[in-house]
């Protein structure tokens, strides 16, 4: 366009002309080329932005190890589902507080130190360890790493980004090793025993401070010479000392043991009893390093049965108390499009027996097989329909199949990885070893339906039982007898015996229900001394005749504590389960006042509740049964 105006005013020929329209065509050319290439470039920017961000996110969601955004003022700006289920929240709940108030008071200013060199701009990363609360208000030990993120231009900080990893068993099992360790050395020095160690390439021999303080002198005024003790021992004990000093050196004994007479350092003689062992040699066989002990047998020998140590066994311990931890996180596997595996960790590499070199451009069959807990179905780690929006697969019930046929619980999250155009890429397995979780959750579901001490079912399991019976009679008919058991004279029984008494008849007297009942009956402890029964099988009128087996096998229970007899007996009421017997408050409290009536009328003895009862009104009296039933 500049040509063609240009062109006439300078009146160029026709060579000119031609010249200049060939570099306004190349000019041309080259301002589209570039163009092009940095339309292209932003392009590829935004993809790569965009599977970053994916990748991110993906990390952030599927990871066991919670991950947390945080505000420069402590408030939870997102966290992923590890963090929040780690503290017992939801994510909506805990994204609505701040690191304050979910941090033990104790360790609140090691985060409010961290977040001031953040500002300040002392520190661009931290990591700490901390306690948090969870929402039950329990503490829980946390490895916290991260760094801030700050403005590109300016360098102000904006938020900050945490991963936080429950460390709270390792804490627990750090605080135990501490414990042992303290007491083993606690053991050593009120036993009165020293250590000794030699070290042939350091030199010579070195003494607990317990062992020189035994024969009187300073710590470390004995160190050195290897060859010093033998000289302070008693001459009569010197022969023997150093041939059994000789036969382990040798090889002859597995470890030196030894008692005899050492001087002190008062002029008086001490008896020692001394055990070690050579623990290595060179190529030859000749001592490079040996450990004992040494132990102050005086009053043993003066009183032989009042000394019981044994140097073997402290040895052993040493050796059990050598333990180390290692924190392991998840494992992971990444497959391609084709479902082959790309990428293995190497706690991967443990749970499934196979190493990197070996399933890496496998099929994911090859090296991950995981089936279903209960049906024994394999789980399926298929890439999405293209009609199926992606989404993860979280799985609690799986079990890894190791070629081997050997088999252990996880927990799996399986993951599609997408492209910027919805493309699939291949898959993200992130699985962990779950074996002794899912076995805790089976005794704590089992402790929240049962009562601790009887084994009976509890009064919260019981309930839902009862609900659960009481919306089949609405819908289906039938009845059942519902009896409120309530103990007499159990009082006197904690009062003069205590509770272990109380515990124990408590435990006697469930056994005694069980036995009475049929299968089909429920049995529950409500609490203290009050127990609860539904009669599921028999007629209506097999309710009273149960009763009275009940109260009869409670006061047949022969029982002693001490030496001293105890008796006891029980008072009975009883309330059908059938349709338009109300809510199942209303049945028991309506049992708990015949009971109550039952106990009136002279105790050990059985009361029916009226059998129509007015909305919303329960009879504070319970009606006395035939004599059959409501004898005493």
């Amino acid at each position: 366009m500049t040509a063609s105006v240009l062109l006439p005013a300078l009146e160029l020929g026709t060579d000119a002309l031609k010249v200049c329209l060939q570099i306004s065509v190349a000019v041309t050319a080259v301002t589209l080329f570039v163009s092009a290439l940095s339309i292209r470039k932003i392009i590829d920017d935004r993809r790569q932005i965009a599977e970053s961000e994916q990748r991110f996110r993906r990390a952030m969601e599927d990871s066991a190890i919670g991950v947390a955004i945080v505000g420069l003022d402590g408030r939870i700006l997102q966290a992923n589902p590890a963090f929040a289920d780690m503290l017992g929240y939801t994510r909506s709940e805990i994204e609505a507080l701040t690191f304050f108030q979910i941090t033990h008071p104790d360790d609140l200013q090691i985060g409010r130190d961290t977040m001031t060199s953040l500002k300040e701009g002392k520190i661009h990363s931290f990591h700490f360890e901390k306690r948090y609360l969870r929402k039950d208000g329990t503490p829980v030990w946390a490895q916290l790493a991260g760094s801030v993120i700050r403005e590109e231009e300016t360098g102000r900080p904006l938020y900050l980004v945490s991963q936080i990893e429950d460390i709270d068993a390792r804490k627990q099992a750090e605080a135990r090793i501490a414990e042992a360790e303290d007491r083993w050395n606690f053991a050593l020095t009120s036993a009165g025993q020293g250590i000794w160690s030699l070290d042939m390439r350091k030199g010579g021999t070195t003494y607990s401070e317990t062992w020189v303080k035994m024969l009187g002198y300073a710590d470390g005024e004995l160190d050195g010479d290897p060859d010093r003790w033998l000289a302070m021992i008693h001459p009569d004990d010197q022969e023997r000392v150093a041939e059994a000093d000789r036969a382990h050196l040798a090889g002859e004994t597995p470890f030196f043991e030894a008692e005899f007479r050492m001087r002190h350092k008062d002029g008086r003689w001490v008896w020692i009893l001394d055990r070690g062992k050579a623990i290595e040699r060179d190529g030859e066989g000749r001592l490079i390093r040996a450990i004992g002990s040494l132990t102050d047998i005086t009053e043993r020998k003066e009183a032989e049965a009042r000394l019981m140590v044994s140097a073997a066994m402290l040895a052993d311990e040493k050796e059990r108390l050598r333990v180390t931890l290692q924190s392991i996180g998840d494992a992971v596997i990444c497959t391609d499009a084709a479902n082959r595996i790309t990428f293995m960790n190497p706690v991967a590499e443990k749970l499934t027996g196979v190493v990197v070199g070996e399933a890496l451009g496998k099929l994911l069959g090859h090296v991950y097989w995981a089936v279903d807990e209960e049906s024994g179905q394999k789980v399926g780690l298929s890439r999405p329909s293209a009609s199926e929006q992606p989404h993860c697969d979280q799985n609690t019930r799986a079990v890894l199949v190791r070629r081997d046929d050997t088999r252990c619980s996880i927990r799996q999250v399986v993951s599609p990885i997408m492209n910027d155009r919805d493309e699939f890429c291949g898959l993200v397995i992130v699985f962990q070893d779950f074996s002794d979780a899912r076995a805790l959750q089976r005794q704590l579901a089992y402790a929240a339906a049962h009562d601790a001490l009887t084994g009976l079912a509890n009064r919260s399991s019981f309930i839902r039982i009862m609900e659960d019976l009481v919306d089949q009679c609405r819908l289906n008919g039938g009845e059942h007898q519902f009896m409120f058991v309530d103990l007499d004279h159990f009082k006197a029984v904690n009062d003069t015996g205590g509770h272990a008494a109380g515990d124990a008849l408590l435990k006697r007297v469930a056994d005694a229900l069980r036995n009475v009942l049929g299968p089909e009956d429920i049995v529950a402890r409500l609490g203290g001394d009050e127990f609860a029964v539904v009669l599921k099988s028999g007629a209506a009128a097999c309710g009273p005749i149960a009763a009275r087996s009940i109260i009869d096998a409670i006061g047949n229970l022969d029982f002693s504590w001490d030496g001293r007899p105890h008796s006891i007996g029980a008072s009975i009421g009883l309330a059908p389960i059938r349709a338009g017997c109300g809510e199942v408050d209303e049945i028991i409290a309506r049992a708990d006042a015949a009971c109550y009536a039952a106990k009136a009328a002279g105790r050990g003895c059985v009361s029916a509740a009226p059998d129509e009862v007015s909305t919303g009104e329960i009879s504070n009296g319970g009606v006395p049964l035939p004599p059959l039933a409501a004898a005493s």
